[in-house]
């Protein structure tokens, strides 16, 4: 396997996107078909969520399985190179994470969490998003 130059990295990590990723596209358009609005990235929100339902009082994150940490996912582990660099890192995500969804059942908010390896079972994920959208 070649090694990575660290240029070659660089470039790698800055094409990672934060907003309309794959996941997040799946979770919008299964939101939509089950007939559901909201609203996109509400930057007066704690956390800027994924998807917004301001009647309902109810937010989504869809979160990449490496970038948060999802600790039931393989992805979820930490490289074992540069780990002086990605443990803070890493660790930092998780507790903004933490504290923006404090912040947000604090604010009366109903907070939902899709994982990135949860978008591989539609049907799964489709009750789910009902449940927590239907309640």
């Amino acid at each position: 396997m070649d090694k990575l130059t660290p240029e070659r990295r660089s470039a790698n990590m800055r094409a990672i996107r934060s907003k309309s990723t794959k996941p997040e596209m799946l979770v919008r358009r299964l939101v939509h078909s089950l007939g559901y609005r909201y609203r996109l990235h509400r930057k007066d929100l704690p956390g800027k969520p994924d998807l917004v339902f301001a009647g309902k009082r109810k937010v989504l994150f869809v979160h990449g399985c490496f970038w948060h940490q999802h600790p039931d996912c393989r992805e979820g582990r930490i490289p074992r190179t540069r780990q002086d660099y990605w443990v803070p890192k890493l660790a930092a995500n998780v507790r903004r994470d933490r504290q923006h969804q404090e912040a947000l059942t604090t604010a009366g908010w109903e907070v939902l969490t899709v994982w990135e390896c949860e978008t591989r079972d539609i049907a799964t994920l489709t009750q789910r998003l009902q449940d927590f959208l239907a309640s």
